[in-house]
């Protein structure tokens, strides 16, 4: 099956936070906070995918009170942070949304997003990923992280199923 067919069949997207939502920096407050900037146009494409009734979740190895908050305003129900076993949360996911893995779209970018890259049935990184991920992916995409890599992929999925 080539990456076209793949979108067309997606009916769940899983995402990475660090180099995926951002561009993997993150800056330190006076008070010990990590910040991190997530692209807009991003946010508004999994509002659309939402709203076409695509599901979305996300794993990280992140965690931070803001990281909750921008996905909870995004429409984001599934939000897994702190997580070192990305696969076995990929699972449970996929058994709560009872969704098909040849359904999902995963997008990461590092090491830690390998295993559930090679089970989706569409992997996706941005252009920036480490080259063990670049070698895994079905789409790398045009854009690196935290510059609208998120936006393009849905903008793809969406296209492909005449929801966009």
């Amino acid at each position: 099956m080539n990456v076209f067919d793949k979108l067309d069949n997606v009916k769940g997207i899983i995402l990475d936070i660090d180099g995926v939502f951002t561009d993997n920096s993150i800056l330190v407050n006076d008070q010990g906070e990590f910040l991190r900037i997530m692209n807009v146009r991003d946010g508004y494409a999994i509002k659309r995918a939402i709203s076409a009734g695509i599901k979305v979740g996300v794993i990280s190895g992140g965690k931070s009170i803001g990281i909750i908050h921008r996905m909870k305003i995004l429409g984001i129900q599934e939000i897994f942070l702190g997580i070192e076993d990305k696969i076995s949360v990929f699972n449970k996911i996929l058994e709560s949304w009872k969704i098909d893995k040849n359904n999902i779209m995963y997008m990461g970018d590092d090491i830690p997003d390998l295993e559930c890259l090679k089970e989706a049935g569409l992997a996706v990184c941005p252009k920036d990923a480490v080259p063990e991920v670049l070698e895994v992916a079905d789409y790398v995409t045009e854009q690196e992280g935290g510059k609208g890599c998120i936006r393009q992929i849905i903008e793809h999925i969406l296209q492909s199923q005449n929801k966009w």
